[in-house]
């Protein structure tokens, strides 16, 4: 599954920085992540960076997402190719 960034964000800028993909920005009111650029750290980090460092812990896996770990690694694989 991808990741996601729920209302309980204080948009402390943390969780950005951290994330190797690229798949965190400003939303409208809150960080947004990208679920196209999400693999969880897969490929980079035994643990998603974003959740490790989010002093709220809003940062759930994203039902309307849902991948298996192979999936997260493919698309790992796919954004580190396409220099991402």
């Amino acid at each position: 599954m991808a990741l996601m960034i729920t209302d309980e964000c204080i948009n402390c800028d943390v969780c950005e920085p951290e994330c190797p993909n690229g798949a965190i920005s400003q939303g409208e009111e809150i960080y947004v992540i990208d679920p196209n650029l999400c693999t969880e750290c897969v490929g980079h980090y035994d643990t998603p960076q974003c959740v490790e460092v989010c002093p709220v812990d809003c940062i759930p896996k994203d039902p309307d997402h849902q991948e298996t770990e192979a999936e997260l690694r493919a698309k790992y694989e796919r954004l580190i190719a396409g220099g991402a």
